[in-house]
């Protein structure tokens, strides 16, 4: 999670140059059109043609010991709405509902002076401290057990970060034991004395935090941070071989030491890891974007270049060592986020969950997630884990008061990639019109992504118009066997870009119906309207 030292870098434009055209990311995109006042585009769908198998934890979220994340948003035991383990239970309704599929925990820049013993054991005997990274005090009231209750009344599985900046290698691998050894060693005798009988058997391991970072406690060089992060998986998978261990990955594409940092790290821990991490946060922003919402809306193809970018470093130091292991990514941190910033470094005033990071989403910061989820989708073929930071309170798309929740915008497209995209990702040939984005290139009014599951036959079509003015018809081509039987036809639009959900507000920016799709002659028309997210299901 950036800091305020991290503004100078952020604030600087996002544009991804024009090496790298939009048509060249969004795959075989068919020649440019005129765009008119209502324009036409086409969409080929073979279920038979197809990326790649959809990994559930592509859609998984993040909870970090900041602000009002953890005490206040999931844990709150003075709260009438928390039941006897002091959890939020309207906040656990909700997850529960999404079905978000795992969890990073607990940071994020926190976890960098985090000492895990601190938040285990009998609660009166844990330490009040101070949080460096945010300037916040942590009453070590929620801990790694309290975590792992509640990730599993929730129905998620953990993303366990660890301390590889104060921290040791040695400390990393007692933690793996604490959680994951049954009985008769050291720590897993003591976290069965602090009453959990059984192991977590946490499988999923994040080696650090943004250690390129200058912000970061514990800050190094990519030698020295590779070098530890080998140390550390070596420990760690004496204790269980079976880890699945993400290594840091470039904190973003404005780094200074962007890309070169990724192979410095892999040329030193490549053969012990099975992972690297990528993060992003995106802004409309004068720096940004110009503020210009038909910019805004085509950011997301940044970060399909930021993933391409990646892939090739890593597949290239997977060339030098003939390495047989191909990695994959985990895009473990990625938002939209540029409202809440000024003073992160002192706003937390050494107080218990300060208000920090709490961004309030409007209707085109909603178009951009629907768009990074369509990222997200057909990168599925190298990006296996994915995590939208965060998930309650902290640039989140749940918030939480004394009495009750409420949605913001972002929460909607999410949710659809949580529920639809399911089974395999299709490679979808687009026939759009395009407009011109300075920095990117042509850009295809529609972002289209499709997913279809052999399992139950389900097929789902996900579509973003970044055309601010004019609705566009759609003609689905089926060049397999049609779907006719209409599960979901639903869209996210409005006429107010800037409009936003609120606790005396909450349903102004929520789903609507579309009118559902005509089949005839292997052709599936329909209409979006413009300036929308829209998601299409079919059943078998």
């Amino acid at each position: 999670m950036p800091s305020i030292e991290r503004r100078t870098f952020l604030q600087r434009s996002l544009a991804v140059g024009a090496g790298c055209s939009a048509e060249l990311l969004l795959g075989r995109l068919l020649p440019a059109q005129t765009a008119s006042r209502r324009t036409a585009a086409r969409i080929y769908l073979d279920t038979k043609r197809t990326v790649a198998p959809i990994d559930r934890n592509l859609f998984g979220s993040f909870l970090e010991h900041l602000g009002r994340a953890i005490y206040e948003g999931i844990y709150d035991p003075a709260s009438k709405l928390s039941d006897s383990h002091g959890f939020r239970k309207d906040v656990m309704d909700e997850i529960r509902t999404l079905g978000v599929p795992i969890i990073r925990y607990p940071g994020g820049n926190f976890v960098s002076g985090y000492d895990w013993l601190d938040g285990v054991g009998p609660k009166q005997n844990r330490p009040r401290v101070l949080d460096k990274a945010w300037n916040s005090i942590n009453s070590n009231q929620f801990g790694t057990d309290e975590f792992m209750a509640w990730c599993s009344a929730v129905g998620t599985q953990p993303l366990m970060g660890l301390n590889l900046g104060t921290g040791t290698p040695e400390q990393a691998a007692a933690l793996v034991e604490y959680c994951n050894v049954e009985k008769g060693t050291r720590w897993s005798e003591l976290r069965r004395k602090n009453g959990i009988a059984a192991p977590y058997k946490a499988q999923n391991w994040c080696l650090g935090n943004e250690m390129d970072g200058p912000w970061q406690i514990g800050h190094m060089t990519a030698k020295e941070y590779g070098y530890k992060a080998a140390d550390a998986a070596r420990q760690m998978r004496y204790v269980d071989p079976t880890l699945k261990l993400v290594a840091c990955g470039s904190s973003g594409p404005l780094m200074p030491t962007y890309l070169e940092w990724d192979r410095e790290v892999l040329e030193e821990c490549y053969e012990y890891v099975d992972a690297l991490s990528l993060h992003r946060y995106i802004g409309n922003t004068q720096q940004e974007t110009g503020t210009d919402s038909s910019k805004y809306l085509a950011m997301n193809l940044t970060m399909d270049r930021q993933i391409a970018e990646t892939v090739a470093v890593c597949d290239y130091v997977q060339g030098r060592k003939r390495s047989p292991k191909q990695l994959w990514l985990s895009f473990d941190e990625w938002n939209v986020w540029y409202r809440a910033r000024s003073g992160d470094a002192v706003n937390g005033r050494e107080q218990d969950a300060p208000h920090l990071l709490e961004e309030i989403y409007n209707l085109e910061d909603a178009l951009l997630v629907g768009g990074i989820v369509n990222t997200l989708l057909r990168n599925a073929n190298r990006v296996k884990l994915a995590c939208l930071a965060q998930l309650v309170n902290v640039i989140a798309p749940i918030m939480t008061n004394s009495n009750s929740l409420f949605r913001q915008t972002i929460y909607y497209p999410y949710s659809w990639g949580l529920q639809m995209a399911r089974g395999e990702v299709l490679n979808v040939l687009a026939d759009s019109p395009t407009y011109e984005v300075s920095g990117i290139g042509q850009v295809p009014y529609l972002d289209v992504t499709a997913t279809f599951s052999t399992e139950n036959g389900n097929a789902a079509l996900f579509i973003l118009n970044r055309d601010l003015s004019n609705s566009h018809e759609v003609d689905v081509v089926w060049e397999d066997a049609p779907h006719t039987r209409v599960l979901k036809s639903t869209v996210l639009t409005g006429s107010d870009l800037k409009a936003v959900n609120s606790f005396d507000s909450p349903t102004r920016v929520v789903p609507q119906d579309l009118n559902k799709p005509t089949t005839s002659g292997g052709h599936t028309k329909f209409e979006v309207p413009p300036r929308s997210y829209s998601v299409i299901q079919w059943g078998a």
